[in-house]
């Protein structure tokens, strides 16, 4: 007999939060120093990966080649934002003082992630009203662990301590229950699925530009005589992403 939705969001949200802290765990266990580049090439990877392989594919199966000004809107967003409302990050070495203060970086995966992961609960909410939460909790969680490994990647690069890093993580990981509460608070007089392939487009252009005006450049910065690893990392996690909508048959977004 399938559980009462709330408490079916409540079980299933607890399990996508271990899941997410256990993505965080690793690169707090490994330390931040020697693997910084590498943790940072990987945390693009992902986020290409999440915006090529999932979220695109999917906005454009639900609202066709129409939503891909979105993706546009979306990159061009998190610029602004960055260039007028974050502290931008300065072009001097990492350890300058300046470059150790910028902020941008960090919240600009929160915002992009966050934007996912509410759209994530407002999936799972509607599993679990159609009786297939098992299914959507099981693909949130497998996602939910590159991406959270990729945030406390890179707070831990910006020098947060690993207190700050798991209360992001976990703000990160409450946006689903969050999202599906929103589901079933609209679902009886408004159409989520009218915003959602927008929606999705906006967060894969938001994920382009944290990827290639962020953190790869960040990568650069850090040891290049690691380019090797650096490469290897950023192929590892577009490996990962794919591997993942593979295995999911589908794009999730």
């Amino acid at each position: 007999m399938p559980l009462p939705p709330l408490p079916a969001v409540a079980l299933y949200s607890g399990l996508i939060l271990l899941g997410a802290l256990l993505g965080a765990g690793i690169p707090l266990i490994r330390g931040p120093h020697r693997h910084t580049g590498t943790w940072l090439a990987f945390a693009a990877g992902v986020m290409l990966g999440a915006a090529f392989f999932h979220l695109l594919p999917e906005a454009i199966h639900q609202g066709s080649l129409r939503i891909l000004p979105w993706v546009v809107a979306g990159f061009a967003a998190l610029l602004v934002l960055e260039r007028f409302a974050f502290t931008h990050a300065c072009e001097e070495p990492p350890d300058c003082a300046e470059h150790a203060a910028a902020l941008n970086v960090g919240l600009s995966a929160m915002l992009g992630l966050c934007a996912h992961t509410l759209f994530d609960g407002v999936a799972l909410g509607a599993s679990v009203a159609e009786g297939v939460a098992f299914t959507a909790a099981t693909a949130i969680t497998a996602h939910k662990i590159p991406s959270s490994f990729s945030l406390a990647a890179i707070l831990q690069a910006e020098g947060k301590d690993r207190r700050t890093i798991l209360q992001s993580v976990t703000l990160l990981a409450l946006m689903v229950p969050l999202g599906a509460g929103l589901f079933f608070l609209v679902q009886g007089w408004f159409s989520l699925k009218a915003v959602a392939p927008g929606a999705l487009a906006f967060s894969s252009g938001t994920f382009l530009y944290i990827a290639v005006s962020d953190l790869l450049p960040q990568v650069s910065r850090h040891g290049k005589d690691r380019r090797l690893s650096h490469l290897g990392g950023l192929a590892l996690g577009l490996a990962v992403m794919g591997g993942l909508a593979m295995i999911s048959g589908h794009s999730h977004g």
